[in-house]
Formats: structure tokens, sequence, C-alpha cells
């Protein structure tokens, strides 16, 4: 995807595709990474029709870092290894960035005695089956529609440039967040702890706000305080108010969480 994009891109471009690129990466991001994968199937803060949640998987599946089941299992081994007290420098992304990129990107950690998790009905569920299976090709029925709507360039644009920007980005940023940046919170006995990066709050659908996250991790809410955008939360309110989403939760009702955190130094 990246090589496509270095190689074709300029030749390519033109306003229409950075549209087509701009529009594709906001929607995957914002209604697959975001709000299906991560708050939905991952910490469960809100519920929805099972329809729904499908559709937001295959969304997520199209940012094109892997399938549902990796990415809930990558992520709750991140989650459970940063409690620790002592957590792989892999996991905890503290090698220079450099090393960092290559570990992450092109790499992968294998236990001796990796933790169990269970995926229950989100593992049987056969969407999700076939979309974890099928991740890859998942590519293709987009590009087909991008071709015909506007030939090479939509495809570079709306599927290479779409898919590389996301990984590099989600990398760069999750180094970022776990380095050195602003903390209102610090979770007691953690071995990592995260930090919020203000400036891409945006273009990560309000993720960014991850010295948050860590503090609340179950809540639909990210950008806690004024001024922190979560475009995230704001279309799961809007999913609300269809009737489309419930049990939404949020700091305040997290009251067992509040013994677990004392304010940063």
């Amino acid at each position: 995807m990246l090589a496509a994009t270095l190689i074709f891109g300029a030749a390519t471009f033109s306003p229409a595709a950075l549209a087509v690129f701009v529009v594709t990466t906001g929607a995957t991001l914002l209604l697959g990474h975001s709000v299906g994968f991560h708050r939905r199937m991952i910490h469960g803060s809100f519920d929805c029709p099972l329809w729904l949640e499908r559709t937001l998987s295959w969304f997520g599946t199209l940012v094109g870092m892997s399938g549902p089941f990796w990415m809930i299992r990558a992520h709750d081994l991140r989650d459970w290894a940063q409690r620790q007290s002592d957590c792989h420098d892999y996991l905890a992304h503290r090698r220079p960035m450099l090393v960092d990129a290559v570990w992450q990107m092109h790499g992968r950690l294998e236990l001796e005695r990796p933790p169990a998790f269970d995926l229950a009905r989100i593992g049987r569920d056969p969407v999700h089956r076939f979309l974890e299976r099928t991740w890859m090709l998942q590519q293709l029925p987009v590009a087909a529609v991008l071709w015909l709507m506007g030939g090479c360039g939509f495809v570079i644009w709306g599927v290479c440039a779409r898919v590389s920007i996301s990984v590099i980005g989600h990398w760069f940023v999750g180094h970022l967040a776990h380095r050195r940046a602003p903390q209102t919170w610090q979770v007691i006995d953690a071995g990592v702890q995260a930090h919020d990066v203000p400036w891409a709050a945006i273009p990560t659908m309000g993720e960014a706000w991850h010295n948050n996250h860590h503090a609340y991790p179950g809540s639909a809410k990210i950008g806690l305080y004024p001024g922190q955008s979560d475009w995230g939360y704001r279309f799961i309110q809007l999913l609300e108010r269809l009737g489309l989403a419930w049990n939404v939760r949020k700091p305040e009702g997290m009251t067992m969480r509040h013994t677990q955190l004392e304010t940063a130094r």
C-alpha cells in the first residue's frame, strides 16, 4: 500500500482524489476503528443492534490493520501488559522511535505463556469470523467501486494512501501517547502510564486523549474536559438519539475506577 502510494500518488493526484482520501479515511477511522472496534467490541462501552455492530466491524476491517479478532487480542494483550509492574519494551513503546516503528509495524511479540482471552459471543459470530479470515480481501470491493467512480486515482488515494496513513498514524500516535506529553491522571501500580496527544484529537476521532482512556478505559466518552474534541463520542450520542445505542458508559458511572487513580505529578 505504501509503495503504491509513493510510486503513483503524485501522478494520480487530483482534488477529487484528495476528497475521496479524506472522506474514506475519516469514515473508516470514525465508524470502524474508534466506535466499532475500540469502544464497542473491545471495551463494550455501549450496546447496539447486532446488524450495526457487524457494520461497524466491517468499517474497522477496512482501516487495514487486521480483522476484528486480532485487534481485540492485540489491544487486550497490550492493556494487560501495561498494567503489570514490569512491561516488555515492545508493549510499552519504550524504545526509540525508529526501533519502535520497525517493531510495531513489521514485527510480532511471541510470549511463552501469553494470557488467555475469551472472545465469547463475538468470537462465535459468523460475520466477524468471515471478516477475520478475509480482512485483506475486504479492500477489493471498495477498490472496485472507487475504480468505477474515478479510475486509478481514486483507488490509489481511497485505498492505498488511506491504509498507509491509517497504519502509520496508528503507530505514531500510539508511540507518542506512551512517551512524554500532558497527563491528568496516573493509574496506581500500573507499569506504563499514558499521555494525551492534543494535536491528534481530531484525526483520531478522540482516541488521542489516551491519558483519559487509561483512567476510564470502559468509557464511551474519551474527551472528558472542555475543548477536548471527541467525534467518536459525538457519533455514539447520535446513535443514542436515534435509538441505536444504549447503556452508554461514562466516567461518572464508573465509581469503582476512581479508587485506582491519582492525580498526575
